[in-house]
């Protein structure tokens, strides 16, 4: 029961050292730079995509006033 309870203390000391089971990003510093750096890229597209989807990106129709548009 005792080397249970150590494996179990160990296993657990372990886990919470190493992070992810699965890393997402690669170990080498140069390229895990280049994914996190990708990924951020595409994260900040998101507000715009989002804003494109919802038309909130389209001019208001419903201003209480008229606007000429033309050269005066």
């Amino acid at each position: 029961m005792r080397k249970l309870v150590f494996a179990g203390l160990l296993l657990a000391a372990t886990t919470v050292q190493v992070g992810c089971i699965l890393p997402i990003y690669s170990a080498s510093p140069d390229t895990r730079a280049k994914q996190l750096i990708y990924v951020s890229e595409n994260f900040r597209h998101i507000p715009e995509i989002w804003e494109r989807i919802w038309f909130l990106d389209a001019p208001d129709h419903a201003t209480p006033y008229r606007v000429h548009g033309g050269v005066i």
